[in-house]
C-alpha cells in the first residue's frame, strides 16, 4: 500500500471508530506530516482523497473537519472492496439500491425471509432482508435475536413499506380485506417468504383456512402483479409499487418494517450499503416507487442477545 493510502486508512479508522467525532477539526498539514513522518504533499494528497470520499470537509486551506456522516463515509472508504452477500426477501426498492452499489452488493438468493435468516446463521450470507411480524407485535428483531444468538445480531433499517391486495383496475369484486379472498383464485408467494406468512396470518385472523386458498405460487411481487394483470388470478398480496407499475388497483392492508438482519462480524462489510442508504438521492428514488417511507433508512441497531 502506498504511503498516502496508509495515512488515509489510519485517519479513516480513527474516524470510523469514533475517536474523531463528526465536526472535529483535524491537525494542520505540517503537524500531520510530522506525526506520520512524511511530506506535506503526501498529507495533502491524503486529505484530498478523504475529502473526495466524503469523510472530511475542508472549509478553507487551513481547517479540515470530520464531515457530517463522516463516520459512515469512513467505514465505506475502509471497506469499499468488500462484498456484502445478501439473501432473503424480494423487494423492488432493494433492487434500486443494489443497482447503485453494483459489485458491492451480491444477491445470494431471494428465498424469502426465513430462508435468508437460515443462510446468515449457516454462514452462506452476510445479511438477510426480512419483514416478519413476531407475536409480540415487533418486526424482525425477535427473530434476529433468537436465530443469531451469540453472534452479536444487528439490524440495518431499510424502510417501511405498504403491503396490500393487488386487484384489477376498478377493483371489480370490491375486495377490501383478506376475508374477501375466500373462494377466489389468488396468487400466493412461496412458503417461507414474509409475504406468505402475512397472507396466512391475515386469513387466519379472518377465520379462513390458508391451505384452502386456491391459486399459483409466485416467486416475486412482480410475478404476483403479472398474474393479476393477466387475469390468471383475481387478486394477490404484494407491495404498492408493483401495482402502480402495472396499472393495477391497490387495497392497503399493512405497513411493515423492512430490515436487514446481520451478525456483528458482517457490520463492516455492510458499510457501503449503510452509506448508500444515507444518500438523499437514493432515499428519493426509493420513495418515488410509491408505498415506501425511507426516513430512517441506514439506521444501524445492535440488538444484543
Amino acid at each position: 500500500m502506498t504511503r498516502y493510502r496508509e495515512i488515509c486508512a489510519d485517519l479513516a479508522s480513527r474516524i470510523g471508530a469514533g475517536d474523531l467525532a463528526e465536526g472535529a477539526e483535524l491537525p494542520g498539514v505540517r503537524e500531520l506530516a510530522q506525526r506520520f513522518g512524511t511530506t506535506a504533499s503526501t498529507i495533502g494528497r491524503s486529505v484530498r482523497t478523504l475529502a473526495d470520499a466524503g469523510v472530511i470537509v475542508t472549509a478553507d486551506r487551513r481547517r479540515t473537519r470530520v464531515a457530517p456522516d463522516g463516520v459512515v463515509a469512513a467505514r465505506r472508504f475502509l471497506h469499499a472492496e468488500r462484498v456484502f452477500r445478501l439473501a432473503g426477501s424480494d423487494d423492488p426498492a432493494l433492487d434500486v439500491v443494489g443497482r447503485r452499489l453494483g459489485r458491492g452488493l451480491r444477491s445470494v438468493g431471494t428465498e424469502g425471509s426465513f430462508g435468508g435468516l437460515r443462510a446468515v446463521r449457516q454462514g452462506h450470507a452476510d445479511g438477510a432482508a426480512v419483514h416478519l411480524l413476531h407475536h409480540t407485535g415487533t418486526y424482525n428483531a425477535p427473530f434476529a435475536r433468537g436465530l443469531l444468538r451469540g453472534l452479536r445480531p444487528h439490524l440495518i433499517h431499510l424502510w417501511r413499506r405498504e403491503q396490500g391486495l393487488l386487484v384489477p383496475p376498478g377493483n371489480p369484486r370490491g375486495l377490501a380485506s383478506a376475508a374477501d379472498l375466500a373462494g377466489l383464485r389468488v396468487a400466493k408467494r412461496r412458503h417461507g417468504t414474509g409475504t406468505r406468512v402475512l397472507l396466512d396470518r391475515l386469513l387466519l385472523e379472518a377465520g379462513h383456512d390458508p391451505d384452502a386458498l386456491r391459486g399459483p405460487e409466485t416467486g416475486s411481487h412482480l410475478e404476483t402483479a403479472l398474474s393479476v394483470a393477466s387475469g390468471v388470478v383475481a387478486a394477490g398480496l404484494g407491495v404498492r409499487s408493483v401495482a402502480r407499475d402495472l396499472d393495477l388497483d391497490f387495497v392497503p392492508l399493512v405497513s411493515e418494517d423492512y430490515d436487514v438482519v446481520l451478525t456483528g462480524e458482517a457490520v463492516d462489510a455492510a458499510a457501503p450499503l449503510v452509506a448508500a442508504l444515507h444518500e438523499p438521492d437514493i432515499r428519493a428514488a426509493v420513495t418515488a416507487l410509491s408505498g415506501y417511507d425511507a426516513r430512517d433508512a441506514g439506521r444501524v441497531e445492535e440488538l444484543g442477545d
